[in-house]
């Protein structure tokens, strides 16, 4: 169990994917450009396998923002993305309706 404390250190904010592409020697990663408002990130995503890059550009997800950076495949994901595991791959978690990137998750 995470005590309330430590969950709020978990910083979620809406990010806009700018970008994607295929991760060259990965069947399952794609590197996404994303925007948070005031800056933008790189984040590496095993959801290849269920969403093609052109798909991906436009749409909001929601990112764990304040995530060490994580090397993979010799590229730096700097957060994570909020997907649910269903049996088909990967669903992306997304806003409702379209919010401003960088807004913060409560």
């Amino acid at each position: 169990m995470v005590n309330f404390e430590e969950f709020k250190k978990i910083e979620l904010k809406v990010a806009k994917i700018i970008s994607a592409e295929e991760v060259e020697g990965s069947e399952k990663l794609l590197k996404l450009k994303v925007s948070l408002g005031d800056e933008e990130r790189q984040i590496l995503a095993g959801i290849a396998k269920k969403y093609s890059s052109q798909d991906l550009e436009g749409k909001e997800i929601i990112l764990v923002a304040n995530l060490e950076p994580r090397n993979l495949m010799g590229l730096e994901s700097q957060g994570m993305l909020l997907a649910a595991d269903d049996e088909g791959g990967p669903v992306l978690i997304q806003p409702e309706k379209n919010v401003p990137p960088g807004t913060k998750i409560r």
